[in-house]
């Protein structure tokens, strides 16, 4: 799905196959869907006609008995409106969401809220009805929902995807379903008389629709291990994150506000959150004069401001400069914001993860952002202004720099090529801060799609592993099904869960290329276990002697694609022929007493094996919270939970030789961690344990390198106050990270 680039506001369009995969669901769902229509109709003829003979108005009693009487008599014509229907429906709704007007417009209400203003009574009574029947639907089918959304809002690129956006929600069948009938039904009167009859115990069971949806998903690797409570959880976790940035910002807000104010500037807010300008109060309060930008200007191109960039140690400071110029501005706001900005620059260049070659760069900006921020207050306000943007660009990727060769590189020739522009250029145009931004992030971006394009052998790689162990976990689930019945013999049993898992296991991964191996499969084990199930008919033998030879060769068929040639193998078919032996040559006549013997036998039986299953089933369940409750507490684990693409890391060589990656790729199942470093031609995969350990062991830490001014402001507001005289210069100090290192050894 395209979204809009939080920084330059262009569209970045979702991959091709996203959009199909999208669209392979429509035919899934129609067929699902297509297949309860007739039984359905069945369910709502006879309410109507139930209806008729209830009623106490007798116009409401006529139309409910003609309205039965139609559909049952032309229940092909209504099968016929509402699958087509149904299936328009669904690729409409899905192209809506693919397509890029549907980013920049606000998320549509939820049916359970809807908007009743300025529509007629019926419609409000139709709303207010389906939804009703919406929001019953969705909490019985909660846990699917909320697995289809995680889902598709992973396909679109999306943090979250609400049930309102969902092209697959209840609204949106009911909808369509009430539209059909009043096309199928002419008479107006049942088109009221309908809603108070779409009701869940007559509509779609929803459940193995969704279910479908999501194993088509799985199959094609989208949140395959999806495991709900660790996906949820993060989630709520981001939902507290932004709450609390949320609150934070606002604390920072309020914080300018009063700093700025007491040099008699107040910043105010319109009610939509926009900010503007500068409301004065006398000179000092006033939009800057233009003399204390050209003060500005004439001390960048002074002979002291070469001097002092040439005594500089590493970089020369804005703290510094100000020592060295305390007569530039030494009250009013100009003052302040050259106090503030001041903080901030000195507590970016304190960050020891970017290399001192970016500092310098950053270190040119300093004039021309301080004039910036004179200029329009919205710097300090607003976290997208496109000066605290390019510093922040900056910031993000430096450790991409590759520090031995930074004169050749063509990430820093960019940087330093804007930088050098912004310096040259730069006088009132903030605009100026906005193109040089597009253009690095435009640089960026291709080189971020190189970067994937060769790592597209080890993705793919760990895609195929991924692949393989989801299909062993669904190949898992469905031979437990099967036994967790406790009716399947003992050696039958075991055999299931020791060689047919890994029939299943191929078939399931190999779905996509023979989707009919799945079903051959599993037919093939329920045929196995039918065989081995006492058959008291001559009916009975007779078919199982007629299937046996066809079951056989199946089984040898699926048991040589896995390899399994060993003397197992003959002893398990020699007990099958055995027990298929038993069954036919068993007494044929019982007497009623002996059935009844042989079925409480058999009930006993597989009750005490459903126990057995059940105890285990628990045991494992208590193993898995324990497990989790162990997840919570453990900081390394949540922290490589949160990891991101994009983010850097500094890791530790087994040579004890620090290096700084880039999060390049997650597995879906964030089983397996790709990363980049400033040679473009190295990477290192990492499995999820090692890096975790890596964490605990302090041999990693996490680099700060998002939001750096954001954060070098609040850190700022925290130790400046507006009386402050001049900021003190603090020498280069450690940033404090999480601090961890992990071995790596290239691909």
């Amino acid at each position: 799905m395209p979204t809009q680039h939080k920084h330059t506001g262009q569209s970045v369009g979702v991959n091709a196959p996203a959009g199909e995969l999208l669209r392979a669901l429509i035919p899934i769902a129609a067929h699902l869907v297509g297949a309860q229509i007739e039984a359905m109709s069945v369910r709502l003829s006879a309410a109507f006609l139930a209806l008729s003979e209830t009623s106490q108005d007798s116009r409401e009693a006529n139309l409910s008995f003609h309205a039965g009487q139609l559909l049952k008599k032309n229940a092909y014509a209504f099968y016929y409106l509402v699958a087509a229907d149904i299936e328009k429906a669904l690729r409409t709704d899905i192209d809506q969401l693919l397509s890029p007007q549907r980013v920049a417009q606000p998320e549509k209400k939820l049916m359970m809220e809807p908007d009743l203003s300025l529509v007629s009574y019926e419609e409000m009574d139709k709303k207010l009805a389906l939804s009703r029947t919406s929001r019953s639907i969705e909490l019985d089918n909660a846990e699917q929902y909320t697995a289809l959304n995680m889902r598709i809002a992973h396909l679109m690129q999306k943090d979250a995807l609400s049930i309102a956006q969902n092209p697959f929600r209840p609204e949106l069948l009911l909808t369509t379903l009430h539209q059909a009938w009043c096309q199928f039904d002419p008479e107006t009167g049942t088109h009221e008389l309908v809603l108070s009859l779409l009701r869940p115990d007559i509509l779609f069971d929803l459940e193995p629709i969704l279910a479908e949806l999501n194993q088509a998903l799985v199959a094609k690797g989208v949140l395959p291990d999806l495991q709900e409570s660790y996906r949820i959880r993060r989630q709520r976790q981001k939902k507290l994150e932004e709450h609390n940035e949320l609150g934070a910002a606002s604390a920072t807000e309020e914080k300018l506000r009063q700093y700025f104010s007491q040099g008699g500037v107040q910043h105010t807010a319109q009610t939509d959150g926009a900010y503007h300008g500068l409301v004065g109060s006398g000179s000092a309060g006033s939009a800057v004069s233009g003399s204390s930008l050209q003060q500005l200007s004439d001390f960048q191109k002074s002979l002291q401001f070469r001097q002092l960039m040439s005594e500089a140690k590493d970089v020369l400071r804005l703290s510094q400069m100000r020592e060295q110029a305390p007569e530039m501005f030494a009250t009013g706001v100009e003052k302040q914001t050259l106090d503030l900005l001041s903080q901030v620059f000195d507590n970016v260049f304190r960050n020891q993860a970017i290399p001192a070659q970016v500092k310098e760069l950053i270190s040119v900006l300093q004039i021309p952002v301080l004039k910036a921020a004179m200029i329009d207050k919205e710097f300090f306000f607003n976290e997208h202004h496109p000066a605290r943007r390019l510093i922040d660009l900056l910031s993000r990727y430096s450790p991409a720099v590759n520090a031995q060769q930074a004169q050749q590189d063509p990430l820093f020739q960019t940087m330093q090529r804007n930088v050098q522009r912004v310096s040259d250029e730069f006088d009132q145009e903030v605009a100026l801060f906005e193109e040089v931004v597009n253009d690095l992030e435009a640089f960026i971006a291709k080189e971020e799609q190189a970067s994937v394009q060769a790592l597209q052998a080890p993705i793919q790689t760990a895609l195929r592993k991924e692949k393989i162990k989801q299909a062993s976990m669904t190949a898992t689930q469905t031979v437990a099904v099967r036994v967790g019945t406790g009716e399947v013999v003992a050696f039958v049993e075991t055999f299931l869960e020791n060689r047919w898992t890994k029939v299943l296991t191929l078939a399931y991964s190999v779905k996509e290329e023979k989707p009919q191996a799945v079903e051959d499969a599993i037919r093939t084990m329920d045929d196995l276990i039918w065989s081995v199930k006492p058959k008291i008919t001559l009916q009975d033998r007779q078919e199982l002697l007629n299937r046996l030879p066809a079951i056989l060769a199946r089984l040898n068929k699926w048991l040589s694609l896995i390899k399994w040639e060993d003397a197992d193998r003959v002893r398990f078919f020699a007990e099958l022929a055995e027990c298929h032996a038993s069954i036919v040559r068993a007494p044929l006549e019982l007497s009623p007493d002996k059935q009844l013997e042989i079925a409480v036998e058999a009930a006993q039986h597989a009750a005490e094996r459903r126990l057995e299953i059940r105890a285990e089933a628990e045991k494992k369940a208590q193993q898995q919270a324990e497990q989790q409750a162990a997840a919570d507490d453990d900081p390394a684990m949540q922290l490589v939970e949160g990891l991101e693409r994009g983010v850097w890391l500094e890791l530790q060589k087994p040579d004890g030789e620090p290096v700084k990656v880039r999060l390049a790729w997650v597995s879906p199942m964030r089983s397996l961690f790709i990363f980049t470093s400033s040679q473009k031609e190295q990477s290192f995969s990492i499995p999820v344990k090692q890096l975790q350990q890596a964490f605990r062991d302090q041999k990693a830490r996490l680099l700060e390198l998002d939001k750096v001014v954001d954060r070098a402001l609040i850190e700022a507001l925290g130790s400046l106050h507006p009386d402050d005289a001049t900021p003190s210069a603090e020498p280069d100090a450690p940033i404090t990270d999480t601090d961890a290192r992990v071995s790596v050894t290239p691909d």
